[in-house]
């Protein structure tokens, strides 16, 4: 029992001497300590097998960390090498931390310039406003994308995207110029180069590199520019239409993407590329051509009830050859307005992104509609009074055009009955017909295409017209009576609710101009649809009935969302060319008259010259060949009775 009872008492003794040994070792050596070391090894451990390029560098430590600052330096520099490669110095720099974004502008432009990647995140006009009377920007939240990607001796493929870039801003006689430099060390870096002057929309551009002919392994890089253009008009599908890739080629060579739902497109030699919208665009210039080029656009809007944010997705991909081992480019970047004026300025072709029209239309529009409309704007005090003056000037100056299409017309009346009694005397024989219809134009020397011909004549007016007001950037946001936009549709009635057909169709709003251009059309056509029906009888000859009942349908439907000043030139135009064929008709031309002088010109006779003794020999011969067919098939269906 003794000894049972010694064992007990050492038992209780060595257990007593253990809890001390554990509180002195807890004392010496608290858990608080001991927490802070854990937490940064799993850190350290959960960072190296991250993917985000920020947070994955662990932030200094505190001093109860008791982690020293150069081994927290060692394994941030780690975590960059890895993510970063040969440009992990500027990865751990402050600026690449908070992804600085710096600001460089002058009093009509605004861009923003982000350290990640080097690239412009914002561009601003600071004297236009949207529609809705926002601020008007080209790229902002994200809707762009400028990347240069190239090989390097590390087996990698570098993105700047993915670079940081250290910005350094300085202003020098009122120009500002930002460099934003990606560096492998302190004299060794790719650098991205913007200066911007006073009171311009054109940027100059660099990208440039020091060093890094030990880094780069190949002899080309890729130059990749991606932009979602916004919308900024009230109807996304008439912006839509003024929405493409513009671009010059090979010297003076113009093209463009067109308005498919993906067009691409693909030229050598480019010297800028264009992503335009209707009244703004964004252009990158190169100094060197590009030797080649990828353009490609796709159209965004599919429903007008949901896409409502952006028109079209631009993508322009070029490649960049390196100088020995080195960046030298040297470009600009334009985002501006799409003014024929502004962009003729810089004497570079941009005007060709203004769509003029090709040819002929073109160059009236540029030597005649865009100097005159410019004069008349300055001296009126409205756009509205600008457009009717020249529509009136437009209509005078072709006024001798008209006269001779309504002669022409009132002539073809006056033939009318003796042209019945042709057709219906040779009705069952075509050939005959048409020779006696000739003669008798022979011998009054009326033309039944005199009516035609100064109609053509007109075209080229009526097509330079239809491309300059919807180009026309003066007319934007400039009101007249109840249309506050020119350059967008007027509204006296709209609906909220989505009818599919009428939508599609017509919109969700009536529009004023386009019903009085349509009834002023309708009642130029019932004019001129009695001296015409006559000329529509003919082969080959429209047929006025379903002229005077089309076109102001199409005017009526077709321009609901179009420009309220091409409208108005149309309401305009048709009003003063009826009163100008009123004048005509009751004022110049007598109908008897003009009878009198056809019956005078029967008597004479008429010398023919070589076409028409040509003409009338090949008619002749024609009847002749006529004759023998159908001699030919009564002859063998006398024989087929025997």
């Amino acid at each position: 029992m003794e000894e049972k009872k010694t064992f007990d008492k050492n038992s209780i003794i060595g257990f007593a001497l253990i809890g001390l040994i554990l509180i002195w070792v807890m004392y010496m050596n608290p858990t608080e300590e001991l927490a802070p070391e854990k937490e940064t090894t799993e850190q350290v451990e959960k960072d190296t097998q991250g993917d985000s390029p920020v947070s994955n560098i662990p932030s200094s430590p505190t001093p109860s960390e008791e982690v020293p600052g150069s081994l927290q330096d060692s394994v941030n520099a780690e975590l960059a090498k890895r993510e970063y490669g040969a440009f992990a110095y500027s990865a751990i720099q402050d600026f690449a931390k908070d992804e600085a974004v710096t600001t460089i502008e002058n009093d009509v432009l605004e861009l923003k310039v982000s350290s990640k990647g080097g690239q412009i995140v914002e561009a601003k006009m600071k004297k236009h406003d949207t529609y809705k009377g926002d601020p008007v920007y080209l790229i902002k939240d994200g809707n762009a994308d400028f990347n240069i990607s190239f090989e390097a001796s590390d087996g990698r493929t570098y993105n700047t995207r993915d670079l940081y870039f250290e910005p350094n801003l300085s202003t020098d006689n009122g120009n500002q110029t930002l460099s934003m430099r990606a560096k492998v060390s302190d004299i060794e870096f790719l650098e991205f180069y913007y200066e911007l002057e006073p009171d311009d929309y054109m940027m100059n551009f660099g990208i440039r590199s020091q060093g890094l002919s030990n880094v780069i392994s190949s002899e080309n890089a890729n130059l990749s520019w991606e932009v979602k253009a916004i919308r900024k008009a009230k109807s996304i599908s008439y912006e839509n239409k003024y929405t493409e890739i513009v671009y010059l080629y090979e010297g003076d060579k113009d093209d463009y993407t067109g308005q498919g739902d993906e067009a691409i497109e693909e030229d050598k030699l480019i010297e800028w590329i264009a992503f335009k919208q209707h009244f703004f665009t964004s252009v990158l210039l190169t100094d060197n051509p590009f030797s080649k080029g990828k353009m490609t656009s796709r159209k965004l809007v599919q429903d007008e009830q949901v896409d409502t944010l952006f028109t079209k997705n631009f993508l322009a991909e070029v490649p960049l050859q390196l100088k020995n081992g080195e960046f030298t480019e040297s470009m600009n970047w334009y985002h501006g307005p799409s003014d024929f004026d502004i962009l003729s300025d810089y004497e570079r072709n941009l005007d060709e992104i203004v769509p003029l029209g090709w040819g002929l239309f073109g160059w009236i529009n540029r030597y005649v509609f865009i100097p005159f409309f410019g004069f008349l704007s300055s001296s009126l005090p409205s756009y509205g009074l600008a457009i009717i003056v020249m529509t009136i000037a437009v209509r005078i100056v072709l006024s001798p055009v008209t006269y001779k299409s309504y002669l022409s017309q009132a002539k073809m009346k006056v033939l009318k009955p003796e042209i019945n009694e042709i057709n219906e005397k040779y009705k069952d024989n075509a050939m005959k017909k048409q020779q006696e219809t000739m003669k008798l134009y022979s011998k009054t020397g009326v033309s039944p295409l005199a009516g035609c011909i100064p109609a053509l004549l007109q075209i080229p007016v009526f097509y330079a017209l239809f491309q300059f007001f919807p180009s026309a950037f003066d007319l934007r946001q400039k009101g007249f009576l109840w249309a506050d936009d020119l350059s967008s549709y007027d509204v006296i009635f709209e609906w909220d609710a989505y009818i599919p057909l009428v939508s599609w169709a017509y919109g969700n709003h009536i529009s004023l101009f386009p019903i009085l251009a349509s009834v002023a059309i309708f009642f130029y056509t019932q004019m001129t649809a009695g001296q015409n029906m006559q000329q529509s009888s003919q082969p080959g000859m429209p047929n006025m009935k379903v002229i005077m009942y089309f076109a102001p349908l199409v005017m009526l439907i077709f321009f609901n969302n179009y420009a309220s000043g091409l409208s108005l030139y149309y309401f305009i135009s048709n009003l003063i060319t009826i009163g100008i064929m009123l004048v005509i008709k009751h004022v110049i031309i007598d109908e008897n008259k003009i009878l009198a002088k056809i019956e005078e010109k029967k008597k004479k006779p008429k010398k023919k010259g070589k076409f028409g003794k040509k003409f009338q020999e090949i008619m002749e011969q024609a009847a002749e060949q006529q004759k023998k067919k159908q001699g030919d098939k009564d002859d063998n269906k006398k024989i087929d009775k025997k």
